[in-house]
């Protein structure tokens, strides 16, 4: 099969195009022929070899994919072969075929093609389960998401709003700021020039927000204590802006505030299995009746996925960046 391979940590031009042998399926695990995959920032990591390949995964950068399943143990499950799907993997996204665990697979949402379909599961599994799950974001709540024109961003924003609570977001321009607003941002904060723990502040009438999802870490953590209201929460998913950071405590004792974080990759298929029955049941429908939407920035043809990285480190796009790996 065709893929795309990093012939050796360093930068975009590093992919190169190559012949793979197919993946051999493992037990609970299906064949997909990819039509399309989608472009995480964590390639970028793995590209550079800031990002280790857990044991036992393909040390092909991608971890989203959508296409046809061609061959695998369906038992017990309602998806059949030639059913589309879209998945989250551990690797080997860029190429033309992809092994997946059956329990990560979701059907490609009514209305929606494989190139949007396949710039879902990264940014749903991740947000859910940072948001929802891990932070508890509940009824009546507010969340504040750093970065909020990212991948991750742009899908907490909606599916936050869709299930009805107030979002603000930051983003490094008025423009930038002004599409998080498109998205359903009550505020698009530019952190560029304006302090997003006072702007939260007074929107929220002194409260401050509920949860936090942070995708830079180092010196916004403290930042981020300032602006959660008693009992809130922040999750940490990324460290754009560095792993140490300091951290005033007493916060933490006197307000009761939890500072977590997690990393999805290297998790349990059981783990993720649930998350995709919530998916399934709670984001899906949203999806399918319009009230989110994929937000698909740039799509390149798979032997371009050098250009696509270039454009994923520019950080001048707005949402998703997506490789096509069949004709449309």
């Amino acid at each position: 099969m065709r893929a795309i391979e990093i012939t050796h940590p360093g930068g975009p031009e590093v992919l190169q195009a190559c012949e793979r042998p197919m993946p051999i399926l493992k037990a609970g695990e299906v064949m997909i022929k990819v039509h399309a995959a989608g472009i995480n920032r964590p390639d970028v990591f793995q590209r550079t070899g800031n990002y280790p390949v857990p044991p036992g995964a393909s040390d092909l950068p991608g971890l989203e994919v959508a296409g046809e399943i061609v061959d695998g143990d369906l038992s017990g499950s309602s998806l059949k072969k030639g059913d589309m799907v879209c998945a989250l993997v551990q690797g080997g996204g860029y190429a033309e075929y992809c092994a997946a665990p059956l329990a990560q697979c979701l059907p490609v949402p009514k209305g929606l093609s494989a190139v949007e379909a396949a710039s879902l599961p990264e940014t749903f599994f991740t947000v859910w389960s940072n948001v929802f799950d891990r932070a508890h974001l509940c009824a009546g709540e507010t969340l504040l998401v750093q970065g909020g024109t990212s991948g991750i961003g742009v899908t907490a924003i909606q599916l936050a709003t869709a299930l009805g609570h107030r979002v603000f977001a930051t983003a490094g321009s008025d423009d930038k700021c002004r599409a998080c607003e498109s998205l359903g941002a009550e505020k698009g904060i530019n952190y560029k020039t304006e302090d997003f723990a006072e702007v939260v502040k007074a929107a929220t009438e002194g409260r401050g927000v509920d949860v936090v999802l942070d995708m830079v870490g180092g010196d916004y953590v403290n930042r981020e204590i300032r602006c959660l209201a008693d009992d809130g929460r922040i999750v940490v998913i990324a460290l754009l802006g560095g792993a140490k950071g300091q951290v005033d405590l007493s916060h933490i004792l006197r307000r009761r505030l939890t500072l977590t974080g997690s990393t999805l990759r290297p998790r349990p298929v059981a783990f993720k299995a649930a998350i995709a029955k919530n998916l399934l049941q709670h984001a899906w429908p949203l999806l399918e009746a319009g009230k989110i939407k994929p937000v698909i920035y740039k799509v390149f043809p798979l032997d371009e996925a050098a250009d696509a990285h270039a454009l994923m480190e520019s950080s001048t796009h707005v949402g998703k960046i997506v490789l096509q790996v069949q004709p449309s």
